[in-house]
């Protein structure tokens, strides 16, 4: 009997142990704490620059109004940079309590087992939602949980030159609405020095093209009725979007400056081409301080209709394997970034557009509209977006994948290639990513 009582005693522990092991570390993590005894929370952002130091001076006046917590913001690098850091470190107590994430990298960071859905936090703290935008809420809802907090939203615009307009004998007031007139416009406004037209070497911009046509990038409703499974890239969307690219590019109407936003930027700036389209974190250098006048316009559709675009940037994650005291301060200073008055200010600094309702009544970014109405061009197009699988934005494990061969498609046109071909291709191509990861996922 006592050898039977001393093997359950031992097999008890055994089985302690390895539920122990078994448990998320949060449940045994202890909460790290600053020398004076407060609460630390980690937030780890990719956002340098005139962004970055909106973060610092936001993180600063959190932490001077509560004692509580406190909030250490540390500069990751690039998105990409960041999740690379995180990927070592994410499922320890090792990792920050708050992680900054691109939009793309939504199913990423759910399919990961780091992060605990910001709806918990929702759910227990009773929080209205209804005082955010919806349609950024569309995009990081999934299944009906938001699994995380919108921050740095954005989405692409038409930027152009007025002065250059006026001189081409184009109305500044009047800009170009399909691709045909922009294809039009772009050929008056080329001369030898300069280009009509550009947009960055970038993928982001196919995926707001197809979502103003209506069009899916990714099958199952994008990735949100049910798992993707192929590529829609095909499409006579897709193909409509790449036979205008290389339309302008025969014309020699179109500057090709690269995959890196700082150089279009440049260019239009500098006055060596006169429309693009960009993000509208770039307004402010785009409006501010340019020896011209500066028009913004909605993103072009074949017919001039629009069905809207899809948010772009970042939102904010709380990791699971942090202390819960941690957990609850991240949530705390979310809530303190969601406050009309913060979100304001990030709006009125950046060029980004606030999340939050009410902050459009706030003083601050009144002002800012008022002295630059180009910001409001993109608040516009957010609000009058439809709601669709389209303007959700799809949902895979690969996009940054996905976009860089976009990307290159973008460049094979430019070179020559036939756009039919070009399209073929990068189906087949981001089809094989998304099977590939599929086949990895479900082992």
């Amino acid at each position: 009997m006592k050898l039977k009582s001393l093997w359950l005693s031992l097999l008890s522990l055994v089985i302690v142990f390895s539920l122990v092991g078994c448990s998320p570390e949060a449940s045994t993590s202890e909460a790290r704490k600053t020398g004076d005894g407060k609460i630390k929370v980690t937030f780890w952002h990719a956002m340098n620059g005139t962004p970055g130091d909106l973060i610092k001076s936001m993180v600063d006046k959190y932490n001077a109004s509560q004692s509580k917590y406190f909030v250490e913001a540390s500069y990751q690098g690039t998105y990409e940079e960041a999740l690379t850091k995180l990927k070592a470190v994410g499922g320890t107590k090792e990792a920050p309590t708050i992680m900054q994430a691109q939009e793309i990298a939504t199913k990423y960071m759910i399919d990961s087992g780091f992060v605990q859905p910001v709806q918990d936090f929702i759910v227990k703290d009773n929080y209205d939602l209804s005082k955010l935008e919806e349609n950024i809420l569309g995009y990081y809802q999934v299944n009906g949980k938001l699994y995380s907090m919108p921050f740095n939203t954005s989405n692409s615009i038409l930027f152009y030159n007025k002065d250059k307009f006026k001189a081409a004998g184009l109305d500044p007031e009047n800009p170009p609405t399909t691709y045909a007139e922009i294809r039009e416009a772009a050929k008056k406004l080329t001369n030898s020095n300069d280009k009509g037209f550009s947009l960055v070497i970038y993928g982001w911009f196919v995926e707001q093209l197809l979502a103003n046509q209506g069009a899916d990038m990714v099958d199952h409703g994008n990735g949100r009725d049910a798992l993707a499974t192929k590529s829609l890239l095909d499409s006579k969307q897709s193909l409509e979007i790449f036979k205008w690219l290389d339309d302008m590019n025969k014309d020699g109407s179109i500057g090709n400056y690269g995959r890196k936003f700082d150089d279009v930027r440049a260019a239009f700036r500098a006055g060596k081409v006169a429309m693009f389209l960009d993000s509208t974190a770039g307004t402010p250098g785009n409006v501010k301080d340019v020896p011209f006048q500066v028009g913004t316009a909605f993103m072009p559709s074949p017919d001039g209709k629009n069905n809207g675009v899809i948010v772009g940037g970042a939102s904010l994650w709380i990791m699971n394997s942090v202390a819960e005291e941690e957990k609850e301060g991240a949530w705390d200073f979310m809530k303190f970034m969601t406050q009309p008055e913060t979100q304001a200010e990030w709006a009125a600094g950046t060029g980004y557009f606030p999340i939050t309702k009410a902050a459009y009544d706030q003083q601050v970014l009144k002002d800012t509209y008022a002295k630059y109405p180009q910001f409001t061009t993109a608040v516009k197009q957010l609000q009058q977006t439809k709601l669709s699988s389209a303007t959700k934005g799809a949902l895979i494990s690969v996009f940054p994948e996905a976009r860089l061969e976009v990307a290159t498609a973008i460049e094979r046109v430019y070179k020559g290639e036939d756009p039919q071909k070009v399209v073929d291709e990068l189906n087949k191509k981001v089809t094989g990513l998304i099977e590939e990861n599929n086949k990895v996922s479900q082992k």
